[in-house]
């Protein structure tokens, strides 16, 4: 491992070193002014969490297609593991909800459910619904269906509802509740959100590799997006379902036993989590406690400090997650995660953290300290454009080179996936077909690189105003299709279109040709209202649909886990029987 990170860490030094040595020449012509350096140490900022991002992914691109057993190179705690064998560790399935309609989660908890009872170890798991929800309507729903629910199971799966009417501590609250209440009963825990799909085969892998592996302390399993037939939805789970292919095939292959948790769909070691893996409670500047949002990463760290591995099972297993339906309410969430990944700059120097445990912290908040160094950098690089010309500012095809090298790095995980499926005749067929998954690619390319500078000025504004107290809370998230209407989009994005019109007034006396790069990064701030509108209409998902463009293999694989999530009843099973428990408001 120590020769991969040293490796991995020359590569993405050679790409920084390389591209800024570039860009400094390019921007030298002119001579050095203020806004070169300003553009220039802008570029700097920029770059590690590109070349990260372009490193992992050439490395997973590699793995996919040369390597004999990528599962081995990069996860060998999971090789070899005989699925025909039986859990015997109690594991405890927690699914965190908040203000969420019961419904969907029924749903997605039946799905789970069938597959467990029908095996023959359905009772070493026990159900969890641990509940934050604060509107008292929803509260009464949830009674009934979880009753309900438990009563259906009573004789096969135990199932306890629990909900707390003391919020504090968000999630992770949550979660330390149910340790401090039912923790010492069992010894594994699976984590599921309210948007968490899991098939029974998915989570017995997971317990299984955790099994027989006692050095072992998270297990985190690759996680995808639902089929949907909303647009917005549609595109960015078929575009992250790319990117985080060879992402997370090329980040295992490197950081090894520091590896990733994303806070669901992952199995925990309760013991060493309980005693080991405690968040610190912030105080801000008005002595006032403040709770860590992003979880997920802290409690992963604190965990290899305990001298437990984390690691990540790299390929698709029907694990799934909910995507935001539209522009909006991805923006929200994303500013949600934006805020809690700030915070961990105060444990950067956490004694015993681990060397790679704490470059995961750095690239965590990296990936949103870019936004605002991206919007100086295009802005500065247009103002000196603005107040001379171009061919006097800097080396005109020098700069082209550098903006075409950094467009090819940040499309490279997706591109890296891409190719490895045209490659393969059987998989591009369960995409559809090698011309319909390269079309549905290039639609979501382009979608991708209009939504990126949207979420540069919506953590941009976040950024700045965190120093001043600006606060972000774990409000519900919205999961229903709905279609946003234009007043809604101008009120939310009128400053976005406003700043990409800004950009674009610096630029005035451009050169198109020359200077394509600059259309390819503001122009979703130009369109980014009709974008937000559009994405959410109907009849724009139902397009797609018809057409088949950015389809996953769900869609064409009829007998799949997914094709049996409704109408199916649970099966009779002579499972060991299990408990029936409701603890309601607190108890």
């Amino acid at each position: 491992m120590t020769r991969r990170r040293v490796l991995f860490v020359l590569m993405v030094a050679l790409s920084v070193i390389g591209t800024t040595w570039l860009m400094a020449l390019a921007l030298a012509k002119g001579g050095w002014s203020i806004l070169d350096t300003v553009a220039l140490v802008s570029f700097v900022i920029v770059m590690p969490w590109l070349a990260v991002g372009f490193c992992n992914a050439v490395i997973g691109f590699l793995l996919d297609i040369f390597a004999r057993d990528p599962l081995k190179s990069t996860n060998p705690m999971a090789a070899g593991i005989d699925l025909d064998s039986q859990v015997n560790a109690s594991t405890a399935l927690l699914l965190c909800i908040r203000n969420e309609m019961p419904a969907r989660l029924v749903r997605n908890l039946e799905a789970l459910a069938r597959g467990l009872i029908a095996g023959n170890d359905a009772g070493q798991f026990h159900v969890y619904v641990l509940s934050d929800t604060t509107d008292p309507q929803i509260a009464e729903q949830e009674v009934v269906a979880f009753e309900q629910l438990a009563q259906d199971w009573q004789s096969h799966l135990a199932l306890t509802y629990r909900r707390r009417t003391d919020n504090r501590g968000y999630k992770a609250g949550n979660i330390q509740d149910f340790c401090e209440r039912w923790g010492a009963d069992h010894e594994f825990a699976v984590v599921l959100d309210a948007d968490s799909l899991m098939s029974a085969q998915a989570v017995r892998r997971l317990v299984l590799i955790m099994q027989a592996n006692p050095t072992l302390g998270i297990l985190q399993g690759l996680v995808v997006g639902l089929p949907a037939t909303g647009a917005f939805t549609r595109l960015f789970q078929f575009g992250m379902r790319l990117g985080m292919r060879s992402y997370t095939l090329g980040s295992a292959w490197w950081q090894g036993d520091c590896g990733p948790y994303w806070g669901h769909n992952a199995v925990l070691r309760l013991e060493p989590f309980i005693r080991d893996c405690q968040l610190p409670v912030f105080v801000d500047r008005h002595g006032k406690q403040t709770h860590i949002l992003s979880h997920d990463q802290v409690e992963a760290v604190l965990m290899r400090r305990a001298g437990y591995e984390v690691r990540v099972y790299p390929f698709e297993d029907e694990s799934y997650e909910e995507n935001p339906p539209n522009l909006i309410d991805f923006v929200i969430r994303d500013l949600r995660w934006c805020a809690g990944n700030m915070q961990y700059w105060r444990l950067l120097c956490l004694p015993g953290l681990k060397l790679s445990s704490r470059v995961q912290l750095i690239l965590a908040m990296l990936m949103f300290v870019g936004a605002p160094a991206w919007i100086l950098l295009l802005g500065s690089l247009g103002w000196s454009v603005h107040q001379s010309s171009l061919k006097q500012v800097f080396d005109v095809p020098l700069i082209t080179t550098v903006f075409t090298v950094v467009v090819l790095m940040t499309i490279l995980p997706k591109l890296a996936a891409a190719l490895a499926i045209l490659l393969r005749t059987r998989e591009r067929r369960t995409f559809g077909g090698g011309w319909r998954f390269a079309a549905g690619f290039v639609v979501e390319t382009i979608f991708s690189a209009a939504i990126t500078p949207v979420l540069w000025v919506s953590q941009t504004v976040l950024l700045a105003g965190l120093p001043f107290g600006k606060r972000i809370s774990w409000a519900p998230q919205n999961r229903d299709q709905h279609q946003i209407s234009w007043h809604s989009a101008i009120r939310v994005f009128s400053l976005h279109t406003m700043v990409g019109l800004g950009l674009g007034w610096l630029w005035i006396d451009w050169h198109v040709p020359a200077t394509w790069w600059i259309a390819y990064f503001v122009a979703g701030l130009w369109l980014c209202i009709p974008l937000a509108v559009i994405t959410s209409w109907p009849a724009t998902g139902h397009l797609l649909s018809r057409w088949h463009l950015a389809s996953v293999p769900q869609e064409f694989v009829k007998d799949g886990f997914l094709s049996h999530l409704n109408g199916q009843p649970l099966p009779v099973s002579d499972a060991t029987l299990g408990s029936v428990t409701s603890l309601q408001s607190g108890q």
